[in-house]
């Protein structure tokens, strides 16, 4: 659902901004120390702000909120001191999701803002009023208006608010395609959200259906949505950019509609949050129909393998062998391990038919990565050192922090199959799940500069966190996207 929230760069004063636009809230930025600023806002108050801030012990921390009441032009307003740490931009969108989060139920807040990544503050603002609801209405309403104020004003700020909400509008859509309920949401409806994004963002667009896929041989996919009555797809989004850089980027997601384990049936708590196991094909998506917008001069294509992995007379068995696109083979000991299975179609199809510089592909692939490192990082792998080193700067500067994990050979053994080419999980006690997995995909990226993100912890959340909403995250989106952008 679209954030209604909307954010506009002001120049003059807070007060008189606040009188301008009607706003019930007036915030004021405080460091860390803490240091008070020295804000007209406040000149009616009958103490110092430092008082204020003494009363509350507050210290600053980025998100940290002390409120008080003041006059401003003929009425009472809100004024909140928040905090801003350093004013890194991390700090900055954990400062704005909290004014954002403050001023639910308002028509209209006005913040000073301190120097520094703008972007950033607005990015988090915006997330956090990010809300996806089927039914009544919340009780109070996402902040109407978020108007800025730094000392660059309002004609300078304009680039980095409109950066900082494309990709929260990106991020937004990413979140919206996995936390649709799977009962719309089936892999020829997702192909009918990205044919609208393409005509949008001036993609192109190609969906290959079931007899395609069976024609062309993508076994992956067929044997995955071989179990449900709503057969499977592979979405192509194509972006050419007006002045190239001569670079293609491959972006490939895991987009299992509802993942029920098949016939390795997961238990039911387990099952309550599988309609997002197509988040990475979600992030792919938003990530493509931010691309021209933001001037990407590479070109990209993104495919999203879409499939629904139930359980049928018609699904898949564990002890079967599946050929995918290009010829290789592999045994199913698992039907829950599933979406390597369709990533695979996809790399093995991205290698012999596109040519690119680089692929990346992004799943909410396996629980032994949400082991491995909790609910904030993703796992990367990587078989190029500088590719590794880009994407972990870009989740860094983005907010979607990831973290290497090797690619051990001796693990490698792992997936070898007595019968096919390879198993599609390990054996033989190795361990390392998130690891064996990555090698699976490995085999069909083929000499590739390639990169795997395993967002199978930081894809989905159950509780509000800064720019974090319940449910889907989006994450990878931002990340991809500060990647890509010049």
């Amino acid at each position: 659902m679209p954030i209604e929230t909307r954010v506009h760069g002001a120049g003059g004063t807070v007060s008189q901004t606040a009188v301008d636009l009607g706003a019930e809230v007036v915030a004021v930025p405080v460091r860390s120390g803490p240091v008070a600023p020295a804000a007209e806002v406040a000149a009616s108050l009958p103490f110092t702000l430092d008082e204020l801030l003494e009363l509350h012990k507050a210290k600053g921390e980025p998100g940290e909120i002390t409120a008080a009441q003041v006059r401003v032009g003929d009425r009472v307003r809100e004024l909140l001191l928040y905090g801003v740490g350093d004013a890194a931009p991390a700090d900055l969108r954990r400062a704005g999701a909290a004014l954002a989060r403050r001023g639910r139920g308002r028509t209209a807040l006005v913040a000073g803002v301190p120097d520094g990544d703008l972007a950033a503050f607005v990015e988090g603002a915006l997330l956090a009023c990010y809300e996806f609801k089927i039914g009544a209405a919340p009780a109070r309403k996402a902040l109407g208006t978020f108007a800025v104020l730094t000392e660059a004003g309002p004609e300078s700020d304009a680039p980095a608010i409109e950066l900082g909400t494309a990709r929260a509008t990106a991020t937004a859509l990413a979140r919206d395609l996995a936390n649709t309920p799977a009962r719309e949401k089936d892999p020829s409806w997702l192909a009918a959200q990205a044919e609208r994004v393409a005509a949008e963002a001036g993609l192109t667009v190609r969906v290959r259906g079931e007899k395609e896929l069976v024609d062309e041989g993508f076994g992956g996919l067929l044997a995955v949505g071989g179990g449900s009555s709503r057969p499977p797809r592979l979405i192509e989004l194509s972006y050419d950019p007006e002045e190239p850089d001569g670079r293609h980027v491959v972006l490939v997601g895991k987009g299992i509609t509802f993942d029920s384990g098949g016939l390795s049936l997961k238990p039911n708590d387990n099952m309550k949050t599988m309609k997002t196991d197509m988040a990475g094909g979600g992030a792919v998506i938003a990530v493509m129909s931010a691309l021209r917008g933001l001037g990407v001069r590479a070109r990209v294509t993104g495919l999203v393998a879409a499939a629904e992995n139930m359980p049928s007379g018609s699904a898949m068995r564990p002890g079967d062998v599946i050929t995918h696109f290009g010829g290789t083979t592999s045994e199913v000991l698992n039907t829950d391990a599933e979406g390597r299975l369709v990533l695979a179609d996809a790399l093995a199809y991205a290698d012999a038919e596109l040519d690119p510089d680089v692929v990346v592909d992004v799943a909410t692939l396996t629980g032994a990565a949400k082991v491995a490192l909790g609910l904030r990082h993703a796992a990367l792998f990587s078989n190029d050192d500088a590719l590794a080193a880009a994407l972990t700067r870009s989740g860094t500067a983005a907010g979607e922090p990831v973290w290497r994990l090797p690619l051990v050979e001796d693990y490698r053994a792992a997936i070898d199959s007595d019968l096919a080419d390879i198993n599609n999980i390990g054996r033989g006690g190795y361990g390392g799940g998130s690891i064996t997995a990555a090698l699976f995909l490995r085999e069909f990226a083929g000499d590739r500069t390639w990169a795997h993100l395993d967002i199978a912890g930081p894809g989905r959340s159950t509780a509000e966190d800064a720019e974090i909403t319940r449910g889907a995250t989006g994450f990878g989106a931002r990340l991809l996207l500060d990647w890509l952008t010049p």
